[in-house]
């Protein structure tokens, strides 16, 4: 076949394919859609928004699972007249397997005004079990510095 004919074949291929699917697609509707085309529209949005919701809560769940701020408590500070405080941080494994915590403790001034944060990790917690930890600022601190829970997951 020579390169013209292939051409042509090509374009008569195409032609038939376009007018067939154009021929599929006519079964119009009042409003000028296509029935199958507006019918497949609905039931893509209808699974996208079923899809979206169903994400949006399992994301949910899950966060849900890993806060664990209301399971930690603080010991009394530790607030030198100079130098670095420390608190002393209880985590509770509420759960039914053996999870690790990660506690951020925010140090505030009287005035509230937040002066440092540390970060502590207990690993491997077992169920249902309390583990502790301490808490160190990292820089010298005033010594009207008091720490909170600012946040805490369980993973």
């Amino acid at each position: 076949m020579t390169a013209p004919s292939r051409r042509a074949a090509a374009g008569a291929a195409a032609l038939t394919a376009l007018l067939v699917g154009g021929a599929v697609g006519c079964t119009g509707g009042e409003d000028g859609a296509e029935p199958s085309v507006s019918s497949a529209a609905s039931r893509a949005t209808g699974a996208w928004e079923s899809a979206t919701a169903e994400a949006g809560r399992r994301f949910e769940d899950f966060t849900r699972n890993l806060d664990a701020k209301d399971d930690v408590t603080l010991g009394s500070p530790d607030v030198p007249a100079s130098g670095r405080a420390s608190v002393g941080v209880t985590v509770r494994n509420t759960d039914d397997s053996a999870r690790s915590f990660l506690v951020q403790i925010d140090f505030r001034d009287a005035g509230g005004d937040l002066v440092d944060v540390a970060l502590v990790t207990v690993d491997d917690v077992p169920a249902g079990e309390s583990a502790r930890a301490t808490a160190r600022s990292t820089h010298d601190l005033p010594s009207d510095a008091r720490p909170e829970v600012a946040r805490a997951v369980r993973h």
